[in-house]
């Protein structure tokens, strides 16, 4: 028992490590190669740990290829636009001017009832609203509504509006994050002066956001309502 639970434990790290090398995705936003990878990764994880009399190299080995070849597949796409046609596909449109293009949509499998819950996903509820919509290499529906249908800008108002600046998180259920305080220009004298404010300690926080025009907000541990300016 004991040797499978190192083994999972050893496992886990290296599909970690493995999918941290692979790049940043979430899963429905995996390229083909990138979903086969992963899931011959989740076979090859389990071998070592059922088969306790087999040696871990049975599947390190062949994961180690496998993301090896994932990564010089990922070279190669950047490298050339072919071969990432070839592995990826191309971006197929199914809306054009208002059209549904129904041969492309039974090219790609796709029925009434996925395009509208894109659609919907997207935040357009009324077919007649759409001008464009592409499927994009990843699965996901790309919109481009009609200009009429298109919200209203601030500069289209002829407005000037200030920018509200990056919010970030520098304090998450009671911990500092150093590097967000980096990223909006503060230091923890800064926030311990913020907290001594409202007398709170950092242990106390929920939640604490910072913007880079200086504005900030504080949530206490157990309050639903936000304090700060």
């Amino acid at each position: 028992m004991a040797v499978i639970l190192l083994r999972t434990v050893l496992m886990y790290g290296v599909i970690l490590l493995a999918v941290r090398l692979m790049g940043k995705r979430q899963v429905s936003q995996l390229q083909n190669s990138e979903l086969v990878v992963t899931l011959l990764l989740s076979e090859l994880a389990v071998l070592p740990i059922q088969e306790e009399e087999k040696s871990l190299w049975v599947g390190l080995a062949p994961m180690a290829a496998l993301v090896a070849c994932e990564l010089l597949v990922s070279v190669l796409m950047l490298k050339s636009g072919r071969f990432r046609q070839l592995v990826c596909g191309s971006p197929t449109v199914v809306i054009e001017r208002g059209q549904v293009l129904q041969k492309a949509m039974r090219r790609l499998r796709l029925t009434t009832e996925d395009l509208f819950e894109q659609l919907r996903q997207k935040g357009v509820f009324y077919l007649e609203d759409v001008a464009w919509a592409i499927v994009e290499t990843n699965g996901m529906l790309s919109v481009i509504r009609r200009p009429e249908e298109e919200p209203v800008t601030p500069k289209e108002l002829g407005l000037s509006p200030a920018s509200q600046g990056l919010e970030v998180v520098v304090i998450s259920d009671g911990e500092l994050s150093l590097r967000s305080l980096g990223l909006c220009g503060k230091d923890q004298a800064w926030v311990r002066r913020r907290l001594q404010e409202r007398g709170l300690g950092q242990e106390q926080v929920f939640l604490m956001t910072v913007r880079t025009d200086g504005k900030w907000r504080v949530i206490e541990k157990n309050m639903d309502t936000a304090q700060g300016k």
